[in-house]
């Protein structure tokens, strides 16, 4: 082989690097670290020590990073099928798959350790928890096998508050608890919304996901009741959390947005686009953490 070939066939350190960045998701990250900070600040009724918070992040994003990158690892298949993921290092040869996993394990092993010295063991074991859980029960037990994947597994991302609630206090409350309910009932429409749009690339990778296996109508009757439910959790939070109207408001404003939305997709099917429900419910997650934060911060 030729330097030239060799160069070819070698991807710059730069690129190496940005492939295995992308294993870790970074966008799904960064949603994920929206709501810790939030958990921090009620639990502690006030802003934390910044090495705390930076810590809890830090810790975090590599437990998340490795669960990612697990899971490219076990999907590089059905990756390889869809058109959203073909373009992922583990399917195009850019990472060998071994490397991938290893890659992933690391993470989460250093994560573990990390927020165990920096934190508390209860979130150390918590972050562990949930890369488990998206792993196994998630990844490996549901995606491929029932359409109740998302409802059930999704719950792994619903770990991160309680991580973060545990990093101050070193332990559990049913403020916490809460805040992990509102993302479980928070995912099934966030996801299902984005699947209608996805239901052919997941039918071909025949991933038995709601629209697939149970049509469009069904899908968007459950993305109204999920919606529904989450608004009535979010406001339980109030009284469990010891929040008030700053959070209130907040919940009841983009809570009836979120209905509204759900509702409009299950009326409408024709011109309502649920692309736009998946976009509102990322922005509906934010605002309702943010405002939990600023309210225990600035009423404390």
């Amino acid at each position: 082989m030729t330097a030239e070939a060799m160069a070819i066939a070698r991807p710059d350190i730069g690129t190496t690097i940005r492939n295995y960045i992308s294993l870790t998701k970074p966008m799904i990250i960064a949603l994920l670290l929206i709501t810790t900070v939030p958990a921090m600040v009620v639990a502690e009724r006030g802003w934390p020590s910044s090495w705390l918070v930076l810590a809890t992040l830090i810790g975090g994003s590599l437990s998340a990073g490795g669960a990612n990158a697990i899971n490219c690892w076990y999907d590089r298949d059905i990756d390889g099928v869809m058109r959203r993921t073909q373009s992922r290092p583990l399917v195009t040869g850019e990472i060998e798959p071994l490397h991938g996993l290893i890659f992933g394990i690391a993470l989460g092993a250093f994560a573990f350790g990390f927020l165990w010295v920096t934190t508390t063991l209860m979130a150390a074991a918590l972050a562990l928890a949930a890369l488990l859980f998206y792993v196994f029960i998630y990844t490996v037990w549901l995606k491929r096998r029932t359409p109740q994947n998302i409802v059930i597994g999704g719950a792994a991302g619903a770990f991160p508050p309680m991580v973060g609630w545990a990093a101050v206090t070193g332990e559990m409350s049913v403020a916490a608890w809460m805040m992990f309910a509102i993302i479980f009932y928070w995912t099934p429409p966030h996801f299902w919304a984005l699947a209608l749009r996805l239901e052919g690339d997941y039918a071909e990778a025949g991933v038995p996901m709601l629209p697939v296996t149970n049509g469009a109508g069904y899908t968007r009757t459950q993305i109204l009741r999920y919606s529904v439910v989450l608004v009535v959790v979010s406001l339980l939070l109030g009284p469990a959390g010891d929040l008030s109207f700053i959070y209130y408001a907040t919940a009841l404003a983009t809570g009836a947005a979120f209905v509204a939305m759900a509702a409009r997709l299950w009326r409408k099917p024709a011109s309502t686009r649920p692309i736009d429900l998946y976009k509102y419910s990322l922005l509906y997650l934010a605002l309702l953490f943010v405002a939990m934060g600023v309210d225990a911060a600035v009423l404390a």
